[in-house]
C-alpha cells in the first residue's frame, strides 16, 4: 500500500497535469453519407456512394441532445482534438476523485489508530458538578 506522501505527490502530479488541459469539448463526432434525391446524380445509382461525410457534433444540453454542423477539413480534426482533450480531462477528474478518496481513507486511518493510542495512554477523570444553591 502506498504512503501517504506517496498518494500526495500523485496528487499534485494529477492536479500540474489538468493544469495543463487545452481547449476541449464534449460531444460524439459523427460522419455522415447522405443521398441528395435526384434521380440523375450519382449518388442515385444502386451500389454508389452518397455524398459526404458532413459532420455533426452532438451532447447533450440540460436533458437536449444539441446538434451542431462541423465544417469539413481543419475544423474536423479541431474537434477529435478537442474531444480526445475532453476525455483526457474527465479521466484525469476521475482518477484525482479516486486518489482523493485514498488519501482521505488513509488520513482517517491514522488519526483513529492515533486516537485509540491516546485514550489508551490517559486516565479519564470524573468531574463533579456543583449543585447551585437554589
Amino acid at each position: 500500500m502506498p504512503t501517504l506522501e506517496q498518494l500526495e505527490t500523485k496528487r499534485e502530479r494529477l492536479i500540474s497535469e489538468l493544469a495543463q488541459v487545452s481547449d476541449m469539448r464534449p460531444g460524439s463526432l459523427v460522419g455522415r453519407f447522405r443521398k441528395c434525391g435526384k434521380p440523375n446524380c450519382h449518388c442515385a445509382q444502386p451500389a454508389s456512394q452518397a455524398h459526404g461525410p458532413s459532420w455533426s457534433l452532438t451532447r447533450g444540453v440540460e436533458g437536449k441532445t444539441v446538434t451542431k454542423v462541423i465544417p469539413p477539413g481543419s475544423a474536423v480534426a479541431q474537434t477529435k482534438a478537442q474531444i480526445a482533450e475532453y476525455r483526457r480531462f474527465r479521466k484525469l477528474v476521475q482518477e484525482l476523485i479516486e486518489l482523493n478518496v485514498r488519501i482521505c481513507d488513509q488520513k482517517l486511518e491514522e488519526g483513529s489508530a492515533q486516537s485509540v493510542s491516546k485514550k489508551n495512554d490517559t486516565r479519564r477523570r470524573a468531574r463533579r458538578r456543583r449543585r447551585s444553591g437554589s
